[in-house]
């Protein structure tokens, strides 16, 4: 019973690793399973908003309500389980790995925060796929995104070939430039971003989401047991425990960075995305209609406290105007009555 136990809560050892937080988002240490199409309410639960369906998983806490996240990063790993990174983070064990998206947290984002144009950058590098939201048009204009704008990145004078030791990789090989072309995206958006913190200092939350499936095809082309597979892998767990370092210095300390490891997914994930070579211009709206603005709770107890505080004010002269008496409270039938007398 205990094997059998043991093997329903982890069968594939996929995990979901918390590389860098906030004080106010508080991760508690443990083996708690994660299902794995739970991971997008983790996010948004992290950021302050609310799920359609309420979440018992012990490993957040509800930390300070008062003080939320600038920012949500989240990587996702394609090829492996696992992955040794070279600081100690929060790992928790993934449950039914199956494809997940950070839309419902986007689409979050996008209606309660539209009048500020937050940063939302949702990036699949090895797909061509890229959606891009309020002011991520204008930060990452420059990011490469395509396959042959993320080769040409490669051999530029400051890319990461210059100073990242490959080992047994080559610049040589299609397969290892895909992998290398994704530690140069993740490089590129903490350089980009950098040149524009006062972004990272605003009030309204920016979310990055980022699929890497290179680790997957140096799998495919080597074998896990190869010598490049697992200088790969060392060398990724490096570039994410760099990327988070910057990203989450970048937002003050005030950012939360992700990981999701996962060796297969159960099931395709079937999903609307825009894909950098069907338009030019990536769009900026979700063209949706709202049921209310955000502004809507401050209008209303505005207006509601005014009308009681009114309503109140009418009671209380009402009041005292219909218990005065008039000989001894009203000046202006005093003063006539003197006159009177004085005639």
């Amino acid at each position: 019973t205990l094997l059998s136990s043991a093997c329903l809560l982890g069968v594939s050892g996929d995990e979901f690793s918390v590389l860098r937080s906030p004080q106010s988002v508080i991760f508690r240490d443990g083996s708690w399973p994660i299902p794995g199409e739970r991971i997008p309410d983790i996010a948004a639960l992290s950021m302050g908003f609310s799920v359609e369906e309420d979440l018992s998983w012990p490993g957040l806490a509800v930390g300070d309500i008062f003080h939320r996240p600038r920012a949500t990063v989240l990587v996702t790993v394609k090829g492996v389980d696992k992955l040794v990174m070279p600081k100690d983070g929060v790992s928790y064990p993934v449950e039914n790995a199956v494809p997940f998206s950070l839309d419902s947290v986007a689409n979050a984002i996008h209606t309660l925060f539209s009048e500020e144009t937050p940063v939302v950058l949702q990036l699949a590098p090895s797909e061509e796929r890229v959606y891009m939201v309020g002011k991520a048009n204008s930060v990452f204009e420059d990011l490469s995104v395509t396959l042959r704008q993320l080769r040409n990145r490669l051999f530029q004078d400051n890319s990461i070939l210059s100073s990242l030791p490959l080992n047994s990789l080559s610049r040589n090989n299609e397969v290892d430039l895909l992998f290398l072309s994704e530690l140069q995206v993740l490089h590129d958006i903490a350089s980009l971003l950098s040149r524009h913190k006062h972004l990272a200092k605003d009030h309204s939350p920016d979310l990055y989401s980022l699929e890497l499936a290179g680790l997957e095809e140096i799998g495919k082309r080597y074998g896990e047991d190869s010598l490049q597979f697992k200088d790969a892998s060392q060398i990724l767990a490096d570039s994410l425990q760099k990327f988070a370092d910057e990203m989450y210095n970048l937002y003050g300390g005030n950012a939360v960075v992700e990981v999701v490891t996962a060796k297969t997914f159960d099931t395709p994930l079937v999903r609307k995305s825009r894909s950098i070579l069907q338009s030019s211009q990536v769009s900026t709206s979700y063209n949706l209609g709202y049921p209310y603005n955000f502004n809507y709770a401050v209008v209303f107890n505005i207006v509601l406290w005014l009308m009681i505080g009114l309503a109140l004010a009418v009671i209380v002269i009402s009041y005292n105007l219909w218990n005065m008496d008039p000989g001894y409270d009203s000046i202006i039938y005093r003063m006539t009555n003197q006159k009177i007398r004085m005639d």
